[in-house]
């Protein structure tokens, strides 16, 4: 399925009559059981989605058209809040902008199921009434980096991306698609950023933890369940759309930096190994994935220009839409244009191998480059100029504009753009998505140690004492058992860790996990003094490959996980859940190891304490 083909249309629609169930909020937009000609046509749903498509198309003015192609985030509050500088009334109604990504902790379903209705109703205001489409970053898991993911708040909360490749199970992938798409839907998210499918080839790379892990196949088998789960067997009126990204595969990224920052803008192929990287994407277009959004980085050891994948003709045009076939819509990762502010900290635009180019320059090289719409950016009046001065053509823009509203009418906005904001409170985070949101936190767990055959611990009682590091005191005493303060006092010890990692400066770059991944001399020596005083059971959050041996020989049971709470570790520990999960990467031995391994080339770290390359069988 393709999402610009004529023919899609009528395979979704058949007749080209489209009948949605409504929710029983009050604004119920227009469904018509049969041609209504005193309605325009891209307003009749009794038309084909081509002929709408074409009718609005032909209504719009430039500005209208370029407003269209800018998809930045919007931040629920009062829509005339001009403080942030981010008002969405004025990027609706002045700046025709009609894609937002939802940015912020959600905390209450109703009232953000009604913010979204406000948005849709200050949209229909507009002369056309283009509907929004609401986009989100991940938000079922722990992630707690605004540039990727946001805490889950009244979501169902899973594993990470990891923990669900730890599993191997398929079934599982889809029915938390199916979860998400309905907790999504519920609130009026109809667009997911994600799935991340980069292959996490070089272990220091700081966005491992939302990746299904260094394995290409078993990622491609999953993200298939995953993007099925998110938009169904065919894309339609329920269903969310999902953006795979990076492509194409941001995993090789030279020394493991990230190319959010000027340092870490060389992503590289050591192995000539680019054709492992783009095995996921082959399978996510097969599933019939809507959007694409490349990464930031330039390729070095390629055939490849070396500018960013977005303003790379040779990438976006030749090799996503020429050689693998992507008829869809490529929107750039955030930021390629304008310098901002994110976190209090200075972030030049993400131009990198074109850092000379005007802004100007910059947005024609992005159209060129074949991508139809720009991420964290509202700038559409550089659009405007490119077309008045002639250095675009306003047909390239028509283009891209063309793909966006399709996609819009196949989603059924314009049918209805409402949700039911007292629905969304029963849905979002029920009871049900909650268990099985647990009990997969709970099964991801792997276990890395168990000497002894320590766990599950036995033979407890109320006197038992505990020494702990990681997690309050609560989680403990709610199991009647007393806590300590001293490890010398204690009959166990229950340490969490995070994986090893460098803390970095800035309000932005310092939630990047990067760097090292081995605990430092001085952390090493705390520890080593609490294993032999105490029997000690220790939990990493392996959001990377954790380069810990001393933690695996000398603690008497060592487990990972991908993202789960303290009740979810104590139920491991005490028996009440079973660890089921493998590794989704190798752990190497050493950082000398990681340095010398090629960024691009999966399981290439010398004597890893765990090597897991074979273990791809799926449940």
């Amino acid at each position: 399925m393709r999402i610009d083909s004529g023919a899609l249309s009528l395979a979704v629609l058949g007749s080209g009559c489209l009948a949605l169930a409504t929710n029983g909020y009050k604004h119920v937009y227009h469904q018509l059981s049969r041609r209504n000609d005193s309605l325009p046509i891209y307003k009749n749903a009794s038309y084909c989605i081509d002929e709408r498509v074409s009718d609005l198309l032909a209504r719009m003015t430039i500005e209208e058209k370029a407003g269209q192609l800018f998809h930045t985030m919007m931040y629920q509050g009062p829509l005339d809040d001009e403080g942030s500088g981010k008002s969405t009334s004025s990027m609706i109604g002045e700046k025709h902008m009609t894609h937002f990504n939802l940015a912020g902790d959600i905390t209450d379903a109703k009232e953000t199921a009604e913010f979204v209705n406000r948005v849709q109703e200050r949209a229909l205001q507009t002369k056309l009434g283009i509907p929004v489409t609401v986009s989100s970053d991940p938000r079922h898991a722990f992630t707690e980096n605004v540039g990727t993911g946001f805490k889950a708040g009244v979501f169902s909360q899973w594993p990470e991306s990891l923990g669900l490749a730890a599993l191997r199970d398929p079934y599982l992938v889809r029915k938390f698609g199916e979860v998400a798409r309905e907790e999504y839907m519920a609130l009026g998210l109809r667009a997911a950023l994600h799935p991340q499918v980069d292959l996490s080839t070089e272990p220091r790379w700081a966005r491992i933890g939302n990746t299904w892990g260094e394995n290409s196949t078993l990622t491609s088998k999953l993200i298939t369940e995953y993007i099925k789960g998110f938009q169904g067997d065919t894309l339609g009126s329920y269903s969310v759309k999902t953006v795979t990204k990076h492509f194409p595969g941001g995993g090789p990224m030279e020394n493991g930096e990230d190319s959010h920052f000027a340092y870490g803008k060389n992503q590289t192929y050591p192995g000539r190994n680019l054709q492992e990287h783009l095995i996921p994407f082959k399978a996510a277009i097969a599933a019939d994935a809507t959007e694409v959004m490349p990464y930031y980085s330039r390729p070095i050891g390629t055939e490849y220009n070396p500018v960013g994948f977005s303003f790379n003709k040779e990438i976006v045009t030749d090799l996503l839409r020429g050689e693998l076939g992507f008829e869809g819509i490529v929107l750039t990762d955030w930021g390629l244009i304008t310098d901002s502010v994110i976190a209090g900290q200075n972030m030049p635009a993400r131009a990198w191998g074109v850092e000379s180019l005007t802004e100007l320059e910059r947005a024609t090289r992005i159209l060129e480059a074949g991508c139809d719409q720009f991420g964290g950016e509202q700038r559409p009046e550089l659009i405007v100029q490119l077309v008045q001065e002639d250095l675009v053509s306003e047909d390239r823009i028509d283009v891209s504009v063309r793909r966006l509203l399709r996609e819009k009418f196949i989603l059924g906005l314009f049918e209805n753009p409402f949700v039911d904001p007292e629905a969304a409170s029963r849905i979002v985070g029920n009871d049900y998505f909650v268990r099985l949101g647990r009990e997969a936190q709970r099964r991801s767990y792997t276990l890395l140690s168990n000497t002894r055959d320590i766990l599950p611990l036995k033979h407890l009682d109320e006197s038992t004492k505990f020494y702990i590091e990681g997690f309050d005191t609560t989680f403990i005493e709610a199991w009647n058992y007393t806590v300590v303060d001293t490890p010398e006092e204690a009959d166990y010890a229950l340490i969490r860790y995070n994986a090893p990692y460098e803390h970095r400066p800035g309000g932005f770059e310092a939630q990047y996990h990067a760097g090292s991944l081995a605990f430092d001399e001085t952390e090493k020596a705390r520890q080593a003094k609490i294993y032999p005083t105490v029997p000690t059971i220790v939990d990493i959050a392996m959001d990377r490959p954790a380069v810990i041996p001393e933690v695996i020989e000398q603690a008497m049971a060592a487990c990972a996980n991908y993202g789960s709470d303290s009740n979810a570790f104590l139920d491991v520990v005490f028996g009440v859940s079973r660890p089921e999960g493998k590794l989704p990467f190798d752990l190497p031995s050493s950082m000398e190891a990681v340095q010398a391994q090629m960024e691009d080339v999966p399981f290439d770290t010398r004597n890893p304490v765990f090597k897991v390359w074979a273990w791809v069988e799926l449940c």
